[in-house]
């Protein structure tokens, strides 16, 4: 067994579609990045990385036209069929100001689930604000922060 740890964060951007943990969410913009920008899964797949001693999801998937706009669960996906064993469990906390996450946590548990071939029970994504501080508060961005542990094959 072996854990990782991942963190990301994008800015807020006019125009965007905002996509956390696979699923659209009505709101007035979204995050900013060279794919869909989905903060949550870049944490995830980083956790999941870094528990296998693989490289950082930037470096196995560059800014390149390749991957311009791609949905980040197609690169959790691809994170998966390269892995040498299975994710047991995600713990994810999702920091931003707005919009609230808790009437799409359940379709976002459920979207990893599938896409890592597990039990949606043992995915936990909670929400979290920053009452206001840093650049989160002022809503400039958002960040998410993953914990995996992971078992070799």
């Amino acid at each position: 067994m072996r854990a990782g740890i991942g963190f990301d964060v994008h800015p807020w951007k006019e125009g965007r579609k905002l996509v956390l943990g696979g699923v659209e969410i009505p709101y007035e913009r979204g995050l900013y990045g060279h794919s869909d920008a989905d903060v949550l899964i870049h944490a995830i797949i980083d956790a999941i990385l870094g528990a296998f001693g693989m490289e950082d999801i930037g470096t196995l998937f560059p800014e390149t036209d390749e991957y311009k706009g791609i949905s980040s669960m197609e690169l959790l996906k691809r994170v998966r069929e390269r892995i040498p064993g299975r994710v047991v469990n995600v713990d994810a906390v999702l920091v931003l100001e707005e919009p609230v996450i808790r009437p799409y946590k359940e379709r976002m548990r459920e979207n990893i689930a599938r896409v890592l071939g597990m039990d949606k029970e043992r995915i936990s994504i909670k929400g979290k604000r920053c009452e206001g501080l840093g650049f989160v508060g002022r809503k400039e961005g958002a960040a998410a922060m993953a914990v995996v542990l992971v078992e070799e094959v």
